[in-house]
């Protein structure tokens, strides 16, 4: 069965392990979704990602990050924007603040996927991929 959408995949599988709170969780690798892997790391939603090779397939291994008990998520919402049945764009004047600023819109734009707080300082807009809070 072919795949519509790898990106909301990966956010599928991110929110379905954080939820069962799995340690870690393997997903599929794209540059895309290296991409906002590396936006997750940076912005402290997880613990690290690795990109390994298990055959001729390449697959992101996610950590987890969790509180001090394991009760406590550091994930608590992950939202799909822009899909391929409905394309959702923002200009330099609209990015979208999540939460008031608490959150994270990750953003496609022509300098590569950024957070909406980076867009803002490269001064550019592009397509609303997801929200994480």
């Amino acid at each position: 069965m072919t795949m519509n959408d790898p990106i909301a995949d990966m956010l599928t599988r991110i929110r379905n392990a954080n939820t069962a709170k799995h340690d870690t969780v393997d997903i599929p690798a794209s540059k895309m979704k290296i991409s906002i892997a590396e936006i997750l790391l940076k912005e402290g939603y997880i613990k690290s990602f690795e990109v390994e090779e298990v055959g001729n397939f390449k697959n992101i291994h996610v950590t987890l990050k969790y509180g001090k008990d394991k009760n406590t998520r550091i994930i608590t919402g992950l939202k799909r924007i822009s899909k391929p049945g409905l394309r959702v764009y923002a200009s330099k004047e609209d990015l979208p603040r999540v939460l008031g600023g608490l959150g994270t819109a990750i953003i496609s734009t022509n300098k590569g996927v950024l957070t909406d707080k980076e867009a803002r300082k490269e001064n550019v807009g592009g397509e609303v991929l997801a929200f994480i809070w």
